[in-house]
């Protein structure tokens, strides 16, 4: 049978750490793809592991000749590794999954089936039925009304990064450059028909999530400074009420004057203390969020870029691929 036109079909996974849970993981992928009408590339993203996930990436492209790894130059984050695999693939459909097991890879053919329908992306919704107190299910509800009451792109609730993008869609998310990259926010901002397949995400086959609380809070603030402008009018309406309790206060002091009843303003140092410490405050506020935006618009401005290759395999030549991999 003649593969050749059959379309082409990237998957992408950015590993971190993964050693002892890749190749289980390539298994349980594998066996999902077996049947699937499609020609399939799989290219893992290593973001810099120190462990023997390299090794282990090895031995699968030397066994597989379907299997193309990209090793950056040192641990850059999970945006810029996947923003790497993007900029690496080829296909005709680009699906981007994370490679600890969670994202369910049975999934992939519906996710097929309404791409062939017409669909551009095709969005997972994570459904946390069996935690439904737990503190990442609160936080994580707690951003996405956050980021969608002061943004201006909507962000799919619980939305992951298992997707899948036809071609136009991959190529439209690739022209957007900023350098702090938050892709569900982005995948959101340029549009396209999409529709959404919700999900309970499956055990972790092995080792923990590498997202800390950390780096979740700086996810979030790439989300925020990055598609809104919102702090800075907070800021901005927090001064206007200060000087309007400012006018105030004068206009209550001239009245003592214009009555001749000036014995009756005692010196109020706690009082003038309050308002310096308030006003103080919140002009501290205000700077630092300005500062905020001023930062990122310094790291934009040097045009550094989002990750570095340390190489390839196969050999980047054989790659056959156009990307820009200084992309930022």
């Amino acid at each position: 049978m003649d593969h050749s036109d059959l379309p082409r079909v990237d998957i992408v996974a950015p590993v971190y750490n993964e050693a002892g849970v890749i190749s289980a993981f390539h298994q349980r992928l594998g066996a999902a793809l077996a049947n699937l009408p499609y020609q399939f590339s799989i290219l893992y993203v290593n973001d810099g592991s120190t462990d023997a996930t390299a090794d282990e990436l090895q031995s699968l492209a030397d066994s597989d000749p379907c299997v193309q790894v990209v090793e950056l130059s040192r641990n850059f984050g999970h945006q810029a590794a996947l923003t790497a695999g993007l900029d690496y693939a080829r296909g005709d459909y680009v699906i981007t999954l994370d490679s600890d097991g969670q994202h369910p890879v049975e999934m992939i053919a519906q996710m097929l089936d309404l791409a062939r329908q017409g669909y551009d992306l095709v969005l997972t919704q994570r459904i946390d039925a069996d935690e439904p107190s737990s503190f990442k299910r609160q936080t994580s509800e707690l951003f996405y009304r956050l980021i969608n009451a002061v943004g201006n792109t909507r962000v799919l609730p619980g939305g992951a990064d298992f997707r899948l993008m036809n071609r136009a869609a991959v190529d439209a998310l690739r022209s957007l450059p900023e350098y702090h990259r938050f892709l569900r926010g982005m995948v959101s901002w340029i549009g396209f028909r999409s529709v959404v397949l919700p999900y309970q995400p499956a055990a972790r086959l092995g080792g923990e999530s590498k997202y800390s609380l950390r780096k979740m809070l700086r996810l979030s603030q790439d989300a925020i400074f990055s598609f809104s402008l919102v702090p800075l009018y907070a800021a901005i309406s927090v001064g206007g009420l200060f000087l309007v309790l400012a006018l105030a206060e004068m206009i209550y002091v001239l009245s003592f004057w214009i009555t001749g009843r000036t014995e009756k303003l005692a010196p109020g140092w706690s009082s003038l203390m309050f308002v310096l410490l308030v006003v103080g405050g919140s002009l501290m506020i205000a700077v630092g969020l300005i500062g905020v935006y001023i930062g990122y618009i310094f790291q934009e401005s040097k045009r550094r870029p989002v990750y570095l290759v340390r190489r390839t395999i196969p050999a980047e030549n054989s790659l056959n691929s156009d990307r820009n991999h200084l992309h930022g």
